[in-house]
């Protein structure tokens, strides 16, 4: 109480008349009884779709993979702790906009259908201050998809696909053909192909340039990269340009300092999963200076986890403007509606995700256009929601 009659005396000190006029109290900032109902109700619906969802998820997963389980002889300790705790917050955090717009919908119907509604407009609190609570806990949803998607659950998946790729189906190749990058400012390494369990290359040149011009090339028929991580020509021909003069050397072996390890020329399905944020950022500005092609799928990941997070807020909007009207069919209507329209929303989502797979799209752009294209449908639902 003292604050508050601080606060509105310097106001009047420093001549702030309509901030005054306006209305403004200490009451206006403070969360309320409502908002905290408000605020319970959402996230426990949302946990609540969440637990139930993702149980009947691992059901299926379990009677599909079983066989596999059984076959590769995997540990039950394995199977629990290294595969279903990591499955459970993947897969809660990749269908977050799902489970937040059943929450939404139910509990916004079931608050419309007992009238409750209703009452908070009869007892003068507009529809304004009543979207409050329901974007602070959208706030929270996103902030936690957020940090789980950018470095919670990033290691998880690790040893979830680890687990994977030895108990159910092998999908990371252990050879890699015709590998050519820029492994330092103007040098080019070509590998015609490389073996990663015997970490050995063959057919191998490295070219060297300076404003250009080649300068040096060193030709090869195997390269071999050891635990200190070093490199190893063997059977090697080193050619040094000079103008018009050419200087030849050859041998058995030669000892480099090359800027690259074998993870680099193997890209595997969910290994962008994998990383961090910072790890994601750096491993694509290492690719982009090497001048590798193929990395739509980490830019796309890293776009995703910063605007997956909005369709929280988005599709809070949209599900309490549908929701928060009283109709004859009960909360059946709104959950057919909620569930059309989430569906849409993902679609959307994994339809400008090709697009930029295929080269077509930008991944910033194919990320964010739902979310540009929801934000409108909310803002329309929002402005004929009953007021």
């Amino acid at each position: 109480m003292r604050e508050r009659e601080e606060f509105d005396s310097r106001m009047t000190e420093n001549n702030f008349p309509k901030f005054r006029e306006s209305g403004f109290s200490w009451d206006d900032v403070r969360l309320k009884k409502y908002d905290w109902y408000i605020i319970r109700k959402f996230l426990g619906s949302f946990f609540l779709a969440i637990v139930l969802i993702i149980s009947v998820a691992v059901v299926f997963d379990i009677s599909e993979k079983i066989d596999d389980f059984m076959e590769h002889e995997a540990p039950l300790k394995a199977i629990v702790f290294d595969y279903y705790l990591n499955f459970i917050p993947y897969y809660a955090n990749l269908f977050s906009p799902l489970f937040t717009f059943i929450a939404v919908i139910f509990f916004t119907s079931k608050l419309a259908n007992n009238s409750e509604i209703i009452a908070t407009f009869a007892s003068g609190i507009s529809f304004y201050r009543i979207t409050r609570p329901y974007m602070i806990s959208a706030a929270v949803i996103a902030l936690m998809t957020f940090f789980l998607s950018g470095y919670i659950i990033p290691p998880a998946n690790t040893k979830r696909l680890d687990f994977q790729e030895e108990y159910v189906k092998k999908k990371r190749r252990d050879s890699a053909l015709k590998v050519q990058m820029e492994v330092n400012p103007n040098e080019i390494l070509y590998i015609d192909y490389f073996d990663k369990e015997v970490n050995r290359g063959h057919r191998v040149s490295m070219d060297i340039y300076q404003d250009k011009t080649i300068i040096s090339r060193i030709t090869a028929g195997y390269i071999y990269w050891d635990s200190c991580h070093d490199w190893h020509y063997e059977n090697y021909t080193k050619r040094d340009f000079d103008g018009l003069y050419e200087s030849i050397s050859k041998g058995d072996r030669l000892d480099a300092k090359i800027n690259v390890i074998p993870a680099d020329f193997f890209i595997y399905p969910g290994l962008q999963e994998q990383m961090t944020n910072t790890e994601l950022s750096e491993y694509i500005q290492r690719q982009k200076s090497r001048g590798i092609g193929n990395i739509q799928n980490f830019e796309l990941e890293y776009e995703k986890r910063y605007a997956f997070p909005f369709a929280a807020f988005i599709l809070t909007l949209i599900g309490m403007s549908l929701s928060s009207k009283k109709v004859k069919g009960g909360m059946g209507l709104n959950l057919m509606l909620g569930l059309l329209l989430s569906v849409l929303y993902i679609l959307f989502y994994s339809m400008s995700s090709t697009f930029t797979v295929n080269g077509s799209m930008s991944p910033r752009l194919a990320t964010w256009m739902p979310n540009i294209v929801f934000s409108f449908v909310a803002a329309y639902l929002y402005k004929r929601a009953p007021k």
